[in-house]
């Protein structure tokens, strides 16, 4: 018993054997062609190239014929072609090398485990300076971004004009154009190139290969920081109804329900001139209203009484008395008791020397 899983997973290393004349002896019925024009800046790099390139072509028996004069490469078989899937690869050559592709990298569209596509760009951003930024975004600052990108997927990225062309395996591709698409919906390739490594990663780990990636794979949300404004007026749809709306009262009609169609015209006039009386008083009452409103006076406010600092102190009255006492006893223009005392004593102390 095998079990499924292993039977569904192909086995690391393997390769499908090459295809040979003994698979097809016999060759093919009938002669293809393909044809694809070039712009005139590639002519001068097309011609130089031209001769390496009937040489790579001719391994595989397709003839290969270059048309300076009407701007066009053509390939086709010949009698010797025993491979039918050359003239495909033959095309996919010419197409890379009209797309500014070197002729070492389109070259190696002719081996079996490489593949080629062409990503139109051109169409998918309406502006045309979004679409520059958004190409150059894809490049990244000196080409860094799209260096990491072919790392990842194994593959030769060239972005030309309108075009993005990729080189090299199935699973490589399948991954370039999901960035290229991705970047020109205005999705940064960092995201994708970090979902990238870690795949790259989990890839190495045998025991992942049956289990799901969901788990480990980052989830990044957009974030709209510009929000709308809402509108001031939002217009509410009303219910259908399949009856149309009522048709509106004619001036007639109204005249009728209130009466005044059976008046004279004596009495209409009254009525009007009654009316535009009413409404000349209302007009009058307003505008002596407004006048009036300058000499009414402004409501003052209210007078808040403030509170008055306590001047009360504690009185010494026994520090008062002691002053009283001390300046007593000084006289005006004399000295103390105390003073005289000691004068005196020293003027006699001084006639005993004598």
């Amino acid at each position: 018993a095998v079990d499924e899983s292993e039977l569904l997973t192909v086995p690391d290393g393997w390769k499908e054997p090459p295809f040979t004349r003994e698979d097809n002896p016999k060759g093919l019925l009938e002669e293809s062609s393909f044809a694809t024009l070039f712009p005139k800046y590639r002519e001068a790099y097309l011609k130089e190239c031209w001769p390496l390139v009937q040489k790579a072509l001719g391994e595989h028996y397709v003839n290969a014929a270059l048309d300076l004069i009407e701007g066009s490469m053509t390939v086709t078989t010949t009698k010797k072609t025993f491979d039918p899937y050359a003239i495909i690869r033959a095309r996919d050559l010419i197409k890379l090398l009209a797309r500014s592709v070197p002729f070492e990298q389109a070259v190696r569209i002719l081996q079996d485990d490489v593949a080629c596509d062409i990503i139109k760009i051109g169409s998918l951003v309406r502006k045309r300076e979004t679409f520059i930024k958004r190409r150059a975004r894809l490049l990244g600052p000196k080409g860094s971004t799209l260096k990491a990108l072919e790392l990842l997927t194994n593959c030769y990225i060239m972005v030309q004009g309108n075009t993005v062309s990729a080189l090299g395996p199935f699973s490589g591709l399948k991954e370039v154009r999901k960035v290229v698409l991705d970047t020109m919906k205005n999705i940064h390739p960092i995201y994708n190139i970090k979902t990238l490594m870690i795949k790259r990663e989990l890839a190495k780990d045998p025991e992942l290969r049956t289990q799901s990636w969901e788990r480990f794979l980052p989830k990044f949300k957009r974030k709209n920081l510009k929000k709308r404004k809402e509108p001031k007026k939002k217009n509410t749809k009303k219910e259908y109804t399949p009856f149309p709306p009522p048709q509106p009262e004619s001036q007639i009609d109204k005249e009728l329900a209130s009466g005044e169609y059976f008046l004279k015209e004596r009495q209409k006039k009254r009525k009007k001139m009654e009316e535009i009386k009413a409404k000349q008083a209302d007009a009058i009452k307003r505008r002596q209203e407004e006048r009036n409103k300058a000499f009414i006076p402004p409501k003052e406010k209210p007078v808040v009484k403030t509170k008055k600092a306590s001047t009360e102190k504690k009185i010494d009255i026994e520090a008062i008395k002691e002053k009283v006492k001390n300046a007593k006893k000084k006289k005006l223009g004399a000295l103390p008791e105390e003073e005289v005392k000691l004068k005196m004593a020293a003027d006699e102390k001084k006639k005993k020397k004598k």
